[in-house]
């Protein structure tokens, strides 16, 4: 693949390995990195970004910072989540207030590029410094720098604070953004299929960019807590209206539910004591899963992110599935779905068409509108 033709100033010797490149993101952090091991420079990668709500969303952006460092080699490192931390040196808000009342606070107002993002970018590239100086390196950069949607002069005032702060350590400015890098970052987030988040990070930009995946996906996490005692009884209303709509079927891809999902074991202990033949997913690498047949209780495993899979034979024969039973975080009367992020289910979906798919959802998942993108596969119906 041609380099984008970009004129950078290197701070190392070709082949150093003395820089501490900060990562917001993989997919901010790709086409730099890839830049930099172009040119005999190979970082290390420090993933520091507590600023980013809530916590679910900050894991899954650090899983792919680290897939994308593990798929070149590279060193990664983990600045943890200190997310009361950040908000109470940032926004002067102590942990353990309510969400509503954070947004009472005057820093918590700020738009974007404001005060408040000055204040982020400071207290993460001093932190940055730490850690390159720890680990024995003199320089420091952010991927920060990529995002048009960031204030070049709030970055660098914030790395030279940092170096001032941490003695030592020596902050490489740089515009990102120019000699075709942004598009390069384009078309290597499609090659490595990363998860591509919709808005900066912290829950005051979240709101500001609502409605987005990421605050349906913590309206959904909310109103399962508040439905705690109800789900057991929801989710056997679910099955016995399945087992009527399924009787006729005779394949069968469900899935075995994740502590929070609705609970459809009890229909597939039934459908394969009936005789039809139930497949389960499991996923098979970054990006892919595989169907295997499921027969009884006792050939299922822990897999991938903790969740059983089963160990049965491959099922292959795609055309002869009569219905696929996909869980979802919410879904709307068009049928969009909104998943956990990581795009399996799209994926696969995509790839076979023709599959009848029922979206498997507790009563108050259903919502106005899902936010959906080209790539989101749409469900026929939702039960």
């Amino acid at each position: 693949m041609k380099q984008p033709a970009i004129q950078i100033p290197l701070p190392l010797e070709q082949g150093g390995e003395g820089l501490l490149l900060h990562a917001c993101c993989a997919p901010c952090s790709s086409a730099i990195v890839e830049w930099l091991m172009a040119h005999g420079v190979r970082p290390t990668i420090f993933y520091f970004n507590p600023n980013i709500w809530p916590r679910e969303e900050y894991l899954i952006r650090k899983n792919e910072s680290k897939r994308h460092a593990e798929a070149l080699g590279l060193r990664w490192t983990d600045g943890d989540y200190r997310h009361d931390e950040w908000l109470e040196g940032v926004c002067g808000l102590k942990g353990g207030l309510a969400p509503d009342s954070r947004f009472q606070n005057e820093m918590a107002q700020e738009p974007e590029r404001g005060r408040r993002c000055q204040e982020c970018f400071t207290f993460r590239l001093i932190a940055t410094a730490r850690e390159a100086k720890r680990l024995g390196l003199r320089f420091f950069a952010t991927t920060l720098a990529s995002s048009r949607w960031k204030s070049l002069e709030q970055i660098e005032r914030a790395g030279r604070l940092a170096e001032q702060t941490v003695e030592g350590t020596t902050f490489w400015a740089q515009n990102w953004r120019k000699g075709g890098l942004q598009e390069r970052r384009n078309q290597l987030l499609r090659e490595y299929h990363f998860y591509n988040q919709q808005y900066c990070g912290c829950e005051f930009s979240a709101r500001q960019a609502a409605p987005t995946k990421v605050v349906l996906r913590q309206q959904m996490r909310d109103a399962k807590r508040q439905h705690q005692e109800s789900l057991p009884a929801m989710s056997a209303a679910i099955v016995e209206s399945l087992l009527t709509r399924l009787a006729g079927s005779r394949v069968v891809m469900a899935y075995w539910p994740l502590p929070d999902e609705v609970d459809i074991r009890p229909l597939i202990y039934a459908l394969s004591a009936q005789g039809k033949v139930i497949l389960l997913p499991k996923v098979t690498g970054d990006d892919t899963m595989e169907l295997r047949r499921y027969t009884s209780r006792t050939d299922l495993a822990e897999g991938a992110f903790h969740i059983q899979e089963p160990v049965g034979g491959l099922f292959t024969d795609y055309g002869r599935i009569d219905v696929v039973l996909v869980p979802g975080v919410a879904f709307d009367a068009a049928g969009h779905r909104l998943g956990r992020g990581r795009g399996y289910y799209d994926r696969f979906l995509s790839a076979h068409p023709l599959l009848h798919k029922i979206g498997i959802c507790f009563p108050f998942q259903r919502v106005a509108e899902v936010p959906a993108e080209p790539h989101d596969v749409c469900m026929d119906e939702i039960c």
